[in-house]
């Protein structure tokens, strides 16, 4: 093979890898209505074991809640979600388990208390959807806390494309210890 052939070719196949890792990524359609991701995490829904898998693979752990139906849940996995360096860069950096707002699965929640997913909402005060908690990197951190003083953050609601991945980018760098999100993407940005 001559060397310009084989250099054309390389370009040719850097190209189109390329093309392959900006496509989008396209949520998966559950029977519900709703939306999913396929590296979301398919858990026994013992929140305590969740976290400690994800701190043992170096990652944060999320939960996300949504609803049947809810437009805003919707946008989130085809817009946000879609974006191939959002989708990676969260992918990468978090365990994300997805929970029903009204649902009916039971979980182990932190303290070994078994509740069905709408009142662990309850319990949580979550109100609307999507919302993501994201919680302490340890799980010692979770110790003798409930609720919402379990989170080191709280995403409530739909966040536009450049404030959703700078929510996680604020929990990923721990800027939560420092200081408030507003503070953050303000420092983020200006």
């Amino acid at each position: 093979m001559k060397r310009r052939a084989f250099i054309t070719g390389f370009a040719g196949a850097l190209v189109t890898t390329r093309a392959v890792a900006q496509a989008r990524v396209e949520p998966v359609p559950l029977d519900e209505g709703r939306y999913t991701q396929a590296w979301f995490l398919n858990s026994f829904l013992t929140l305590k074991d969740d976290l400690a898998d994800a701190a043992a693979q170096g990652k944060r752990f999320a939960i996300l809640w949504d609803q049947r139906g809810c437009p805003y849940c919707q946008e989130m996995h085809r817009v946000n979600f879609a974006d191939p360096a959002v989708n990676n860069f969260i992918r990468e950096r978090f365990t994300i388990l997805q929970l029903d707002l009204f649902g009916a699965r039971e979980v182990i929640d932190f303290d070994g208390r078994s509740l069905s997913e709408k009142e662990l909402a309850r319990r949580y005060a979550i109100a609307f959807t999507p919302t993501i908690q994201f919680l302490p990197a340890d799980a010692a951190a979770v110790e003798g806390k409930s609720g919402r003083a379990l989170e080191v953050a709280r995403m409530p609601g739909y966040f536009r494309p450049g404030h959703f991945e700078a929510m996680f980018a604020f929990v990923h760098e721990r800027a939560y210890e420092r200081g408030s999100f507003q503070v953050y993407l303000k420092q983020r940005t200006g």
